[in-house]
């Protein structure tokens, strides 16, 4: 039978022996770790297991509703926690990397909770506004709404990229608060100004024009509800995520522009505020993170467990010959969180 999930202690996660991450034939160097997990086959039908919808409304006078898609194993295990996955930037419930980890856990015997962000995937239909990095009331008002039958045993939380960066804010914001028994965050960009500038440079600004093609297509959408703070035409005109973000996202959520939203919704300050056991796993080589921004042991709080593998990629960690073979993340998130306590 496998573990269920407790809290780690800080003295398991400073022993927790796992084995590093080596790639393989052909998955060699930054950008093919970063596309592999775009190239498998991933089914967004997870039969046998049962999948449902699940709302959140928020609490903000918007009117928004975030939606989730609430996936309950074929042959459930006791005493096991839920699970939510939170998905990266232009990304939603469908996303391959999150798709992956439901897999795993559903064969596991855990319930899973795939969550879309405000105006993301499922969301997007029920919301007038936009996620941001910064915005972790939502993600803690999903907390407060979740029926007190999937979280009889517990909370654990995965988040992806941005997503992850948003978690590790909240859980800095709650301190000892939090409800949640562990968390991970996958490749977070950490520190937003370090990731932002990356990705403005060389091979990245392939990766960056596939980003701002999505992220334009839903704020021009949403431009025509903020005419006088964002405009449509400056907007399509956007050549990187640093004009996005200051002529979108900064006016819109009432910042001064992309400096003071980079500088006030990074989550590496929040680091040293953490007291719920955490992983946080950033590849060294990820072309959208620098490895120069990554914090080390003097940033973090006792219950951050920092690991930083050579290679991987931007969520990537493919070691199978096929693309689809991408076991490596979701057994090193799920053995942090089965660590004894």
């Amino acid at each position: 039978m496998p573990p269920s999930i407790d809290s780690p202690s800080v003295d398991s996660m400073a022993s927790l022996d796992l084995p590093p991450f080596r790639p393989r034939f052909p998955w060699w160097g930054a950008d093919l770790q970063t596309i592999a997990i775009r190239l498998g086959p991933f089914e967004s039908n997870l039969s046998p297991h049962i999948s449902e919808r699940i709302c959140f409304c928020m609490a903000d006078r918007s009117g928004d509703i975030l939606v989730g898609m609430l996936d309950r194993p074929a042959e459930p295990q006791a005493n096991r926690p839920l699970v939510i996955l939170v998905h990266g930037i232009t990304g939603c419930e469908n996303s391959s990397h999150v798709l992956n980890g439901a897999r795993h856990l559903l064969a596991l015997g855990y319930r899973v909770l795939r969550l879309n962000l405000r105006g993301c995937g499922a969301s997007r239909p029920h919301c007038r506004e936009h996620y941001h990095i910064g915005r972790t009331a939502d993600f803690r008002r999903i907390l407060s709404q979740l029926p007190d039958d999937l979280t009889d045993n517990g909370i654990a939380v995965v988040g992806y990229s941005m997503g992850g960066a948003m978690l590790l804010k909240y859980l800095g914001e709650e301190g000892s608060f939090s409800p949640l028994r562990a968390a991970a965050t996958i490749c977070a960009p950490l520190d937003l100004a370090a990731g932002g500038n990356a990705l403005g440079r060389g091979f990245n600004r392939v990766y960056t024009r596939m980003f701002l093609a999505t992220l334009k297509k839903k704020a021009l959408a949403k431009a025509l509800r903020f005419p006088g703070v964002a405009r449509a035409d400056v907007i399509a005109a956007a050549r990187d995520l640093y004009d996005f973000d200051n002529e979108f996202t900064a006016p819109v959520h009432g910042f001064r522009g992309t400096e003071d939203y980079w500088a006030r919704a990074s989550a590496k300050p929040w680091l040293r505020s953490v007291k719920v056991p955490h992983l946080v796993l950033n590849a060294l080589n990820d072309p959208f993170v620098p490895a120069a921004s990554l914090p080390g042991a003097a940033d973090v709080s006792k219950f951050v467990r920092l690991e930083q593998p050579r290679d991987g990629g931007h969520v990537g960690f493919a070691s199978g010959r096929v693309p689809g073979e991408l076991t490596f993340l979701p057994e090193r998130v799920f053995a942090f969180f089965a660590a004894p306590g």
